[in-house]
This record gives C-alpha cells, structure tokens and sequence, in this order.
C-alpha cells in the first residue's frame, strides 16, 4: 500500500535531515532499496558513500527505473523528483526501510544476539527451545541462514548482517507468516553501519567480545563499542506493554561491567568460572555432547566443547527472560545436534576424526582446539588447518598461529579468502607466530598455499585415532581471490581429500600443481 514519503520521513531523527527539494506528499508505492538495480517504480532509492562505491552515481539509474524519491548525503540540485539530503544515508536507511513495512519487529517479540563467536549456535539453540513452546511460532536471522517458521532461505556467503532492506524484508516476511519470536544476530559491521536501525529488540545478550574486526573498527574500544549499540537499541526500542526490556551477558567476559551498566529492565548474567545468576557446575564432556547441571536442572547437549557450555547457558538466560519452562528448556537444547560447519564431523569410513569448524578468530580456534583435544585418547595427535583472510584484522595471523602452535600437534596454514593481498605474505606472517612458539616448518607446521591441497595432506598426516581440524570456512560456499568469488565448501574439500583427492577449484590448484 502507498504510503506518504514524509510519514517514511517521520520515523528518522529531525536532526538528521538537512535540506530537502520537491513535493514531501509524494507517493511511495514501492520498497526502500539501497541498489540502484532493485529500484522498483514508485520506490525510494537511498544512496551513500561506501568504501568500494558511491552510490549517488547511480542516483541517474534510480531515476530512470522510476524512483518516486531520492535519500542521499551531497547536494543534487535539479533532480526531477523529491530528494532529501541527510547526515548518513546508511544511519537512516534502515528506519526508513522498517517504516515502509509498517515497522514489523513491533509485532514481534526479537531477542538481539551479539558477540565474537557463538552467536549462529546460540541462536539456533534458543530457535530449537522456542520451537518447543506452545503458542509460539519462532523464526530466526543468523548468517547462516534465515528462518520464517516455516520457510528457510540462505542469507550469504560470508559471515555478516544482511542489508537493513532485506532484514526488515525479513521481519515483514515473518510477520506475515505468523512468527511471534525472532531472534536477530548482530554483527559488530551491521551494528556500526546502521543496518540494524528500525528493528525494536526486547532481549539482548552478549556472548563475548573477544580480538575481531580491528581492521574495521580501529581499535578494540570501538570494536566493543560497536557491540554496545545493541544495548543501546534496547533502552530505545518501542515498548511492548507484555515483555520487559532485558540484557543478558557473559559474566566471564572481561567486559560484562561495561555492558552490564547500560541500563534495562532486568539484567541476567551467566557463567562458568565467576559468580552469575546462572552459573553451569558439573560439567561432563562426553563422546556423544556435553552434560551439566544449571540452577539444580540437569541439561544435557549433543553438541561438544565448553564453549558450546557458554552457548547453552546463553539460550536458557534467553529462554528464562521470555518465560520459558525448563520441560521446553531441556528438550530444546537437547535436541539440536548439529549446525552447519560448526563442529560437523566429515565420515567417509577413514580410521580418523575429521571435522569441519567454522573458528575464524584467535579465541574461537582456542575454543575448537581445546574441545577437538578433549576427543582424543591419549597419544594420538590434533592436527589443525587453517588460515587467515586478507583486508581483514592482521594481528590475528599472528595470534591464531600462535594458538595452534600452543594447542594441536601439527599445523598446516594455508589459504582462506586473501582477496586482494598477497596470499604467500599472510601465510609468512602466520608462519612467524608458529615459529615464536617453537614451532619447526616441515615438521610441526606446513605452508601449502592451496586450501585443497592443505586439507588432503592433513589427510595424508594424519594416523588411526588422529583427529583433523579444518577451521575457518565453515558452512561459507565460496573464497575470495583478488575480487572474484571462487566455489569453496570446507566439507567438500574434506570429503574429497578422503577420498584420495583434492579439491581443486581454487586459483591456487593451478599454481600448487605448476610448483610440483
């Protein structure tokens, strides 16, 4: 239905606007959209000046797909239709976008999910629990994938928030569909960027800030910073007048005080180690997951490692903050048994554990490799695979390295998304962190450029009993060469290796076999 573009107007900050041309009554008959190729007639086009592009080039091409208005940040004088020029095109478009639907995450219930590591798996955990509730229909939107209740659609390649239009798409969508819960993970990027502005959270939690991103936000202040937002949306949500505003953080997190002083409703902190309102005592890994005990509740998981520990506990604090019984609790946490990339094991009858993980940064390949260590019997090896992406943080090379030099008996660093940097400088820098920790090349760690051909040798390494550990990809499809996207999935290329061959759909195949 059309809707008035100064009642779109109405739902950003006065101060944000700064001059506007034509007539502000005009009608918006079609979506807020940010690309000029999914302008629709009747639409409005917002452009902004991105790091790659700007998108008031293609202010000409809105125009000629029928834009019914113009959002941007610099001076258009004459244009043929209503233009507003604001602060931050990215800072408003999201609010823009969520009045356009009718501000759908009013009509849901949306608990908020931020952190380094853990968010995808504890999303889906809380997904699995609210599924257990009657009178509930949940849906989630995680980088993995998004979930209307009963339709799910992949979200991307890589890691990330979608785009402020299509998450409020998303809400719509749900709305629609009936959902009453949705659970929204945000990443520090979409958090900085305004891609989560317009959505109206009830419960936010907080699984960790760890060393990420500092390419992007400067420094670890601002990383952190940029989490905090979240907290922020929820002290200035719209109320609903049945759900509480409520925060929900890691109290073994060196910084639960920071987030823990801005202000909620309630407050509800968990742990392992420091003093909490939920705290897990007990704790037992097991072949088959991990138990342990939780306010005199028994809870049992299928997933291992103590970070997943961290990640039940959070889901549960979530749960608990909506009303939750323990019967839909236990159930739920119980039932979810594997999630895509994340600790999924590769089986093709070899006489070793192979696995698939999706830890990408220096405390999350800590986590893997201390849980892939807990499934070994003694004297057999670790052996991990990874590498570490290009145009991202630098430091973490040197200390994902360092990590596994610490924690795996061999390491072979190879390629993962170098982009446009050299693939042979990150891998050197790599090889320095191993070799800081006494680490020898040609025996406790490799250099194989080729991911294919990484994860076959480890392959090859690897003994009866030895587990492997492929980090890093995950359930990601594709790996990034310069600007080009190229087919990768970690677990095909596991698989394929099994099979006594690597995968080779990477530019570095040809090269590994023109150095042979």
């Amino acid at each position: 239905m059309p809707k008035k573009l100064e009642d779109l107007l109405a739902a950003i900050p006065v101060d944000q606007i700064l001059a506007t041309s034509g007539d502000l009554s005009a009608p918006i008959s079609a979506e807020v959209v940010e690309s000029s190729v999914e302008v629709q007639p009747g639409g409005l086009f917002v452009a902004r000046a991105g790091r790659s592009t700007d998108g008031h080039r293609f202010i000409p091409d809105a125009i000629t797909a029928g834009a019914g208005a113009i959002i941007g940040e610099t001076e258009q004088p004459g244009l043929p239709v209503p233009y507003i020029r604001v602060r931050s095109a990215g800072q408003v478009l999201g609010l823009l976008s969520a009045a356009w639907h009718g501000f759908p995450s009013r009509k849901l219930v949306v608990i908020g999910v931020t952190g380094t590591d853990g968010k995808t798996t504890t999303c889906l955990l809380l997904h699995s629990i609210l599924k257990n509730v009657s009178g509930i229909k949940a849906g989630y939107i995680s980088t993995i994938s998004a979930d209307f209740g009963d339709e799910r659609v992949a979200t991307g390649l890589h890691v990330t928030t979608p785009s402020a239009p299509r998450i409020q798409a998303y809400l719509a969508k749900m709305v629609e569909a009936g959902v009453t819960h949705c659970i929204l993970e945000m990443t520090s990027h979409g958090l900085a960027q305004g891609r989560l502005n317009g959505v109206d959270i009830d419960v936010a939690l907080l699984t960790n800030v760890m060393h990420e991103h500092l390419d992007y936000h400067g420094s670890w202040e601002d990383y952190r910073a940029a989490k905090a937002i979240m907290f922020q949306m929820l002290r200035n949500s719209w109320r609903k007048p049945t759900q509480d505003k409520v925060s929900i953080i890691n109290a073994d997190d060196p910084s639960s005080a920071f987030f823990a002083a801005i202000p909620a409703d309630r407050l509800a902190t968990y742990s392992i180690k420091n003093h909490s309102s939920s705290r897990a005592i007990d704790i037992a890994y097991t072949p088959g997951g991990t138990r342990f005990y939780m306010a005199g509740q028994a809870l049992a998981l299928q997933l291992p490692g103590e970070f997943n520990v961290y990640n039940a506990l959070a889901a549960v604090c979530a749960a608990q903050a909506l009303g939750i019984g323990w019967r839909a609790i236990k159930d739920g946490i119980g039932q979810l048994e594997m999630i895509p990339g994340r600790m999924e094991p590769i089986d093709e009858s070899q006489d070793f554990i192979a696995i698939v993980d999706f830890a990408h940064t220096p405390n999350a390949l800590k986590r893997a490799l201390e849980a892939g260590r807990g499934m070994l019997k003694p004297g057999k090896r670790l052996i991990a695979v990874f590498g570490s992406a290009g145009l991202r943080d630098i430091e973490k090379r040197r200390l994902m390295a360092e990590t596994s030099a610490q924690l795996a008996d061999m390491t072979v660093l190879t390629a993962e998304d170098p982009r446009t940097e050299s693939l042979d400088e990150i891998l050197a820098l790599m090889a320095e962190g191993c070799l800081a920790q006494g680490g020898v090349e040609g025996e406790t760690f490799f250099r194989i450029p080729d991911r294919g051909e990484a994860i076959y040798t480890a392959c090859q390494l690897a003994d009866a009993g030895d587990l492997l550990m492929a980090c890093g990809k995950g359930h990601e499809q594709s790996m990034c060469f310069g600007t080009t996207e190229h087919p990768w999935d970690d677990r095909e290329a596991l698989r394929s290796a099994l099979r006594g061959a690597p995968l080779s759909t990477l530019p570095t195949a040809r090269r590994q076999h023109r150095d042979r």
